[in-house]
């Protein structure tokens, strides 16, 4: 059958950035197709997504760790491993955004933007790759942008690292494609989270940016669990590289 595809009983998923937002909406998605959650978080207790994940009726293990700092990520995978036994999907979702004229931009900003978003995909991808290899199966789920295709306005750390992730996604993709690891990469658009409430509110930006969404409002965290489940499933088996705009149509205009 094919819903049977998108069944993902058994596994174990680990969501970066998993406590709120797109990350936790993700997380949740996953666990409904049948999926024990590992998630994430620099910051504050994930005693929600831990709730309804439990409530799915599945396993939940919360672990604390700054993105930004390299020491804290180390051992993340085996921690997840030693937990449930096992690391079948890995979501690198962290991350978070500043913004400032070019020639302003902070280098200890731009730095740690990079850290948070581009270099830890890639530690925590090459943590997870030899559990995956060994088992000639895994699906690493990267989460870039609209601006993996775009450069946005004052933002150069946040659309050089999503750049940076859609060509991580496709190197790594080649290089394991064929050993049973799929590498693919989300871009959500504008979605309505809490990271973003200041642009949504901006008086000048906000009405500019919905004017410019074809299909006439902002996404809904929740709208992007069913791409998630898909491209952790037997569903997208196929699929490897590809960097899979979820945006409203914003691309296409």
């Amino acid at each position: 059958m094919i819903l049977d595809l998108f069944r993902l009983d058994g596994r174990v998923a680990l969501v970066t950035g998993g406590r709120r937002g797109l990350g936790q909406s993700m997380a949740l998605g996953l666990a409904q197709a049948g999926a024990d959650i590992a998630c994430v978080s620099a910051t504050g207790d994930a005693d929600e997504t831990r709730s309804i994940v439990e409530q799915a009726g599945h396993r939940f293990l919360d672990l604390k760790a700054d993105f930004g700092d390299p020491s804290q990520r180390v051992g993340l995978v085996d921690r997840v491993v030693e937990e449930f036994g096992r690391i079948d999907i890995l979501v690198n979702n962290a991350g978070g955004g500043t913004r400032f004229p070019p020639e302003e931009y902070p280098d200890d900003e731009w730095r740690y933007l990079l850290e948070v978003h581009l270099n830890s995909s890639f530690d925590l991808s090459q943590q997870a790759a030899p559990h995956m290899l060994k088992r000639g199966r895994g699906k690493i789920i990267n989460i870039g942008s609209v601006m993996s295709f775009e450069g946005g306005l004052n933002i150069s750390a946040y659309a050089a690292a999503k750049h940076g992730l859609a060509g991580l996604t496709k190197s790594l993709a080649v290089s394991w494609s064929n050993q049973g690891i799929n590498v693919n990469c989300i871009a959500p658009g504008y979605f309505e989270t809490n990271m973003a409430k200041s642009l949504k509110n901006d008086p000048v930006r906000a009405p500019q940016i919905l004017d410019r969404i074809p299909c006439g409002r902002w996404g809904e965290p929740d709208e992007l669990a069913g791409l998630t489940v898909f491209l952790a499933s037997d569903a997208s088996n196929y699929m490897h590289g590809s960097i899979v705009a979820i945006d409203g149509g914003w691309l296409a205009r």
